[in-house]
């Protein structure tokens, strides 16, 4: 899946840096799923007082659960999206994304979260080709 980057964009890339406000908008309009959902993520940790808020719904379909994917497995697009929303993100399968505090990064529960364990036990057989 790829970016849809428009031809100003192309244009700036091509001449030297790119501004990351005019990247995050190019991923907020080429993957909306993946974009919204680390927003809402991002809302909830600050709107609460829980270590984490994460996402267990599987997405609705493979384009949305494709988009996820993208967004998670670049880091450009990965990074740019923490800085945006102020979070550290972690993901442990094809849905469960994770926003936390960023200096919760490394931390005890970041550490869970993210330990060889938790993603043993965060498997389960309709997960296989995901």
């Amino acid at each position: 899946m790829s970016l849809d980057v428009s031809p100003q964009l192309l244009a700036e890339a091509e001449n030297g840096e790119v501004r990351e406000q005019d990247f995050v908008e190019t991923v907020r309009t080429s993957l909306p799923y993946a974009y919204d959902l680390i927003a809402r993520l991002a809302d909830e940790l600050r709107s609460g007082t829980a270590e984490f808020a994460d996402n267990q719904t599987p997405p609705p379909s493979e384009k949305e659960r494709g988009q996820l994917l993208r967004a998670l497995s670049s880091d450009a697009i990965r990074g740019s999206l923490e800085r945006h929303f102020g979070v550290a993100l972690a993901f442990q399968n094809c849905h469960r994304v994770a926003a936390f505090r960023p200096d919760a990064h490394g931390g005890e529960t970041h550490a869970r979260f993210t330990s060889l364990r938790a993603q043993i036990l965060n498997q389960s057989p309709e997960f296989r080709d995901c």
